[in-house]
């Protein structure tokens, strides 16, 4: 038996309606995933960093400048100060060292939490590396490196 007019138009409007909610919620899941849940992200065995304690500064160039993203990331807004790293220079998702150039970025002050949060969005020890610099006024600040095995081939 074939459906009525009206239900055929029914149906097919509840698949679009079901698609758009999956389109919707997978991105949200994936984000969620990548940034906040306990199973997608553990430290590589042998990079371990000492406890962070106190306040920690960290200098960011890419995607962590948008406010919207580091709101995702850190799970709040946080207030960032314009910042140049001199001595290196941007390179794709990454910096590398060159004397007399410089980088402009912003400088996040965090609190540990804060900073493991970033940790897990760089992909600390399996993309990134965390290591300290020190900025065109003198502070020393944390700074994520991509690691050898994800720059890409010279």
């Amino acid at each position: 038996m074939k459906p009525y007019p009206r239900q055929a138009g029914r149906k097919r409007w509840r698949w679009i309606a079901g698609a758009l909610l999956a389109l919707t919620l997978l991105p949200v899941l994936y984000l969620w995933w990548l940034l906040l849940s306990p199973g997608g992200y553990s430290l590589p065995a042998g990079f371990e960093l000492a406890p962070a304690t106190g306040e920690q500064q960290v200098f960011v160039y890419g995607t962590l400048r948008n406010a919207l993203v580091r709101r995702l990331v850190l799970g709040r807004p946080v207030a960032t100060e314009e910042a140049f790293l001199p001595d290196y220079r941007k390179q794709g998702l990454d910096i590398e060292p060159q004397p007399g150039a410089g980088v402009h970025g912003e400088v996040l002050t965090l609190e540990p939490p804060g900073l493991r949060r970033l940790d897990r969005y760089e992909r600390l020890g399996i993309r990134y590396e965390r290591v300290q610099a020190t900025l065109g006024d003198g502070r020393q600040v944390w700074v994520y490196r991509r690691l050898p095995q994800w720059q890409p081939a010279a």
